[in-house]
């Protein structure tokens, strides 16, 4: 009875953050921070990791942790293979890499799942109960590790995946930084000299008392509406930016309509098809290679492409396929695979190796991608210093036409 009173007292309470200090199994001496109920929670907490605590504190303020990105479950995902492959306990290899990470709330997720793991729960289910980080592809690789006795295998596999999604993603964000930056410097510089420095030349050529040109009128004007109003358009701009991305996370057929409209894009339409294609075709692989059937490893990469138009595409071709209907005849089906994909698969499909024609296809579209990002660059490049010029070059000219017509009739 006190022990039910207990526990209904803890689950009423606020969780807080507690700081600790305290000694592991090997006499080692470790410290931490745990978000609990109370203190005996967190000295619960800490003896089922093997720790004996030696001080817990609670902390009344903490600094803002480090998030979890995907290149910190990429590196965990490739130590505790190492860790895995080399004979190490399960148990010990999560206190390994758990207490090597640079970021503390990685440190934390390991640790609770390591005392999931220690509890009775199977790995594959510790790490679904956080589908923030780990998503569905890597429970279902996992999962499938551990019912074949190849967990080592399938972290190999699974790590390689991360990594090279990674690069992917890296490869497209490098070959975009400088555009993106240089324009928006660019709208900067232009928005600095529209509303400070043009005001001054309005007063010089009004002590002029002549006529102004129309360019010269048409960009007074256009400072004199920036000058005057610019709080009411920066508070406009920024309320369209926070409800578009507020309706973009809500609203699903918003989020169809941008992913159609991406595809659609005359310059990054085809970069973003391929992007998109490497990596549906790569997770497919991975997960058919790793023994998942099929239907189970399409519900598993639904969502890999991130675009929702082969989402819908994935979904049909499930559908397709529980009917009985052939992967590559399912595909053609759905409108979205164009036929390099799938002729490689309708090869794969009678020869018996789906997976590695998978990966061959995911093979060349991430070369396709590699070879338009470096033409991108190259035509980006001269293009924004094009249309650079020709804005600076107009407001130039626009401003120096007064001063010539007054040279000339002096």
């Amino acid at each position: 009875m006190p022990h039910n009173a207990f526990s209904a007292e803890s689950n009423a309470l606020p969780a807080v953050n507690y700081a600790w200090e305290g000694e592991d199994g090997e006499g080692r001496r470790v410290r931490g921070e745990l978000r609990c109920a109370n203190p005996q929670e967190v000295r619960l907490a800490l003896r089922r990791q093997g720790i004996l605590p030696t001080r817990i504190e609670r902390r009344w303020w903490t600094a803002p942790r480090r998030r979890i990105t995907s290149k910190d479950i990429a590196v965990f995902t490739r130590q505790f293979a190492a860790m895995t492959k080399a004979g190490v306990p399960l148990l010990r290899g999560f206190d390994i890499v758990a207490r090597g990470q640079a970021n503390a709330s990685l440190t934390t997720l390991l640790l609770g799942i390591r005392a999931d793991v220690e509890a009775g729960t199977s790995l594959s289910t510790a790490f679904g109960r956080h589908p923030r980080h780990f998503d569905r592809l890597y429970c279902s690789l996992v999962e499938a590790g551990e019912t074949a006795g190849v967990l080592d295998t399938m972290l190999e596999r699974l790590a390689l995946h991360l990594e090279k999604g990674l690069a992917l993603r890296s490869r497209i964000r490098a070959a975009l930084m400088y555009p993106a930056v240089v324009v928006a410097t660019a709208l900067l510089v232009v928005s600095v000299i529209m509303v400070l420095v043009i005001p001054a030349f309005h007063e010089v050529f009004r002590s002029f008392g002549a006529d102004l040109p129309a360019p010269t009128l048409l960009l007074m004007g256009m400072s004199e509406f920036m000058a005057r109003w610019w709080p009411v358009l920066l508070t406009l701009l920024v309320t369209c930016v926070c409800a578009a991305a507020h309706g973009l996370r809500r609203q699903p057929a918003l989020q169809a309509w941008r992913d159609r409209a991406m595809l659609a894009a005359p310059i990054l339409g085809p970069l973003i098809e391929k992007a998109c294609l490497a990596r549906w075709t790569r997770t497919l692989a991975t997960l058919h290679g790793a023994g998942v059937p099929l239907g189970q490893a399409l519900a598993a990469v639904r969502g890999a492409a991130g675009n929702r138009v082969y989402d819908a595409a994935t979904d049909f071709v499930q559908r397709e396929i529980a009917l009985g209907t052939s992967l590559a005849l399912a595909m053609e089906r759905s409108g979205a695979f164009p036929a390099l994909a799938l002729q490689m698969c309708s090869i794969g499909e009678e020869s018996g190796a789906i997976d590695a024609m998978l990966n061959k296809v995911a093979d060349f579209y991430e070369a396709e991608v590699g070879d338009l990002l470096t033409g991108l660059s190259s035509l980006l490049e001269p293009l924004i210093i094009l249309v650079l010029g020709l804005v600076i070059g107009g407001i130039v000219i626009a401003l120096y036409l007064p001063i010539f017509q007054l040279g000339q009739i002096v």
